[in-house]
């Protein structure tokens, strides 16, 4: 017999992120920013940096630190990770994808149309 207490009370239906309530740019915003600080702790950990030498390639004083390795994200900007990661010589990029079946079709504003240039 299986006990009740032990149900689960919300099951997800794809990315945590998308249950939480988040807009589909602030759950991107966070995706970016978890894969970004995971990235960097994985090259802080296989080169074994302690807090202090951090503090020195970092750039940064010894609480920020701190706040990076115990992986406190609302503590970082992506901003910050991104300085952190070229301080660390990672190399940082980002791949934009459309979902299958869909069209991009954006436009830039007639300021830029190749028609609307000057000769």
């Amino acid at each position: 017999m299986k006990n009740e207490a032990n149900k689960p009370t919300h099951v997800t239906k794809g990315d945590v992120l998308d249950d939480l309530g988040l807009s589909r740019s602030e759950a991107s915003a966070l995706k970016v920013k978890a894969t970004l600080l995971d990235a960097i702790l994985r090259e802080i950990e296989t080169q074994g940096y302690t807090q202090n030498q951090l503090v020195d390639i970092l750039y940064e004083h010894q609480p920020s630190v701190s706040n990076l390795v115990r992986g406190k994200i609302a503590k970082v900007s992506l901003e910050k990770l991104l300085t952190y990661s070229d301080r660390l010589k990672m190399k940082t990029t980002l791949t934009v994808e459309t979902k299958p079946g869909r069209r991009c079709a954006h436009r830039l504003p007639s300021s830029f149309d190749a028609r609307s240039r000057p000769a």
